[in-house]
């Protein structure tokens, strides 16, 4: 049965069978609604259901707590119809819309960063503009389009980069390791994402990272800096990883850190090498200690941006949660592998 869904934040209606959620056909539609991860697990796309009714796919809590529920808010990637509905996005007064674009570039260079990291560096015929922290889908000839984030800051929109790790023997990501090489098609559809930078914000930014989530940070922590207010606002990071061989652009981090004294980062190992002089442990409980001596309040204005395994992203938010900052102004992308994703979507 189809139902027809009136979103207002965008003055747009829709159609929408009974088993699809609202936010994959609004996305089909080219409608900008705000999304993350798709499967029910950052938040994004939490809306108010003014009118009708909506059966809720499985979620995380986290996502959308009971008492959120109760209130008449649901999640729009989880939300599949059972009457007309009309939505209006949570908050959406905070996001910032670039159009949606569907571009064929090419690929300028590849660039192994680690043992399992990939850069890769595109070149578009025209600009997509996007905000440091979004991400875009990306395909390759051949092979099905992947999310992957914006590892660059928007200064060039007509030059992107985007870091890919390789996720095992075959797939997409054993392609891009082991077979790209400048000259390849590519099609990249975006921007999309809420974990964005807020631009109009002055006050501390507390980013953490893990593995490959550096890649937005990173895009997040040049565009912040490059600002002219950047000597009075403190930027700190977080960067977690598994060994040392895992670790990457730590020549960056150290040049930002050199260029603006506001900027501090921590590189921490989960699984140092006998004889490391790295800091060890989990990068989430480095960054509850060291904000625990900061004193009072360290958290009072600040943004939080998060992005990497789904774990880390989950443990990172509940401490900035505890710690008093407003969900609000936590920003969280989580890198769910395709396997996960379909076992959370049961696809």
């Amino acid at each position: 049965m189809t139902h027809t869904i009136t979103l207002l934040t965008f003055d747009e209606v829709i159609e929408v069978e009974a088993d699809e959620t609202i936010l994959e056909i609004a996305v089909e539609e080219n409608i900008p609604y705000p999304f993350g991860c798709r499967s029910g697990n950052c938040g994004a796309c939490k809306s108010r259901l003014v009118l009708g009714e909506a059966h809720m796919r499985e979620h995380s809590s986290m996502a959308l707590t009971a008492d959120e529920a109760a209130r008449g808010l649901v999640l729009a990637c989880r939300a599949e119809p059972r009457s007309d509905c009309t939505l209006a996005v949570v908050n959406y007064d905070d996001a910032l819309v670039h159009p949606l674009k569907q571009l064929v570039g090419e690929v300028s260079a590849v660039e192994k960063l680690t043992h399992d990291i990939a850069a890769v560096q595109i070149t578009l015929p025209e600009p997509m503009d996007y905000t440091a922290g979004q991400f875009a889908a990306v395909a390759f000839p051949g092979f099905p389009a992947r999310d992957y984030s914006f590892a660059s800051p928007p200064n060039d929109p007509t030059r992107l980069e985007f870091h890919i790790r390789r996720m095992g023997d075959d797939g997409v990501s054993a392609f891009v390791f082991d077979q790209l090489a400048a000259g390849e098609p590519v099609a990249v559809h975006g921007p999309m994402g809420y974990a964005f930078l807020r631009e109009a914000e002055t006050g501390p930014i507390f980013a953490i990272a893990g593995g490959s989530g550096l890649a937005p940070i990173r895009a997040i922590l040049q565009s912040a800096l490059a600002k002219p207010d950047a000597a009075d606002r403190p930027v700190r990071l977080w960067f977690g990883a598994r060994t040392e061989a895992d670790v990457y652009l730590e020549d960056e981090l150290k040049a930002l850190a050199a260029q603006h004294p506001s900027f501090s980062y921590e590189i921490v190992l989960s699984e140092p090498e006998a004889g490391s002089a790295r800091r060890a442990g989990f990068v989430t409980e480095a960054f509850k200690t060291d904000t625990a001596a900061l004193g009072a309040d360290p958290l009072d204005g600040a943004r939080a941006y998060l992005a990497g395994p789904p774990p880390m992203v989950e443990a990172g938010v509940e401490l900035f949660k505890t710690s008093g900052l407003d969900q609000a102004r936590i920003h969280a992308d989580a890198f769910y592998t395709e396997a996960e994703k379909a076992a959370l979507t049961g696809a």
